[in-house]
């Protein structure tokens, strides 16, 4: 037991007060300041997750807009390859059966996929094909892009139901399947079709989220599947030169005329005349961020689109793509 000693005074000597401990007004004051910086370290922490996760989400918008973008400007510097061959291509000999082919209104049967001749095409915010190959429910906004082309390296063997292109340097024509077509000219390969309709839709595991979207030609069938996530807008415009010889940009309707997507058309020639393509991509996130308002409006070529109001942050991706063939 321990004996608190005074003075003569009656006051408790140093080594009693040493051994007294704190005071009540002590230990509320240490606590007050504890608080305070526990308080303080909550908020750095919680600053920098905020940091972090706005970080996340920027490098997701860059992510998504920039392969979505690359993606595209690949695919376009191919649009319209044919092989070894310039020549308008002969009409098909055989038959030939795709399923679900992407049908505008009026066209006959197979005219999309032999359409070769025509490497690009485009539908300003509509949708072409909705009694077909991409239902009205599956397309959300923004236009269409065509691309068709033969693949970059001739086929090693001939796969049934497959569309090919035969190619050599006078002529080419298209077929299905193991028995290709008499064509004249040499030299001759056989290159797969790759033919892509472009189009804004919804994320497979998700549909409350946007995504960039195709009809691709698989075998004799064309299927829809996702390209990449997070891609809420696609604006496309056409460049042609004037009589100046100076590069003008528009949108499709000023092309195609009836946007019929037909080889038999000479609205579908006029397209032979566009020589680069300017591409707007918008990218949102998949998730709203707490405290963040946008009311942005982002221009897209001849479309202003918003203002948007909500918590989803965006970022524009735009490209001029030259055509090489």
């Amino acid at each position: 037991m321990n004996t608190l000693r005074c003075n003569r005074m009656g006051t408790p000597t140093s080594r009693a007060l040493a051994e007294a401990g704190f005071s009540l007004i002590e230990m509320m004051i240490s606590i007050t300041i504890g608080m305070m910086i526990v308080a303080a370290l909550i908020g750095v922490l919680s600053s920098n997750s905020r940091s972090t996760k706005t970080n996340d989400r920027t490098s997701e918008l860059q992510s998504n807009g920039r392969y979505a973008l690359d993606h595209l400007k690949r695919e376009l510097r191919h649009a319209g390859y044919r092989g070894y061959t310039w020549a308008e291509p002969n009409t098909p000999t055989s038959v030939i059966a795709v399923n679900n082919e992407c049908l505008g209104a009026g066209a006959a049967a197979d005219a999309f996929v032999q359409n070769v001749r025509q490497g690009i095409w485009g539908a300003n915010d509509s949708n072409p094909y909705a009694a077909n190959c991409l239902p009205a429910a599956n397309y959300l906004r923004g236009d269409v892009l065509v691309i068709r082309r033969a693949g970059s390296a001739p086929a090693t063997a001939l796969v049934a139901n497959t569309l090919y292109l035969r190619s050599t340097y006078a002529a080419g024509e298209v077929f299905q399947g193991t028995v290709a077509p008499t064509v004249t000219g040499a030299p001759q390969a056989d290159f797969a079709l790759q033919e892509y309709v472009y189009y804004i839709g919804s994320d497979d595991s998700n549909t409350a989220v946007p995504a960039l979207r195709r009809v691709s030609l698989q075998d004799n069938d064309m299927v829809d599947e996702m390209v990449v996530s997070g891609i809420e807008h696609m604006q496309v415009q056409y460049g042609r030169l004037d009589t100046a010889l100076n590069t003008q940009y528009s949108n499709a309707n000023s092309i195609s005329g009836a946007s019929t997507d037909s080889p038999a058309t000479l609205s579908s020639y006029a397209w032979d005349e566009v020589n680069s393509v300017r591409i707007w991509l918008l990218a949102r996130n998949a998730k709203l961020e707490p405290g963040y308002a946008n009311t942005s409006t982002y221009a897209m070529g001849d479309v202003a689109y918003g203002p948007v109001n909500d918590g989803f942050r965006r970022q524009l991706f735009t490209a001029v793509v030259q055509l090489r063939n």
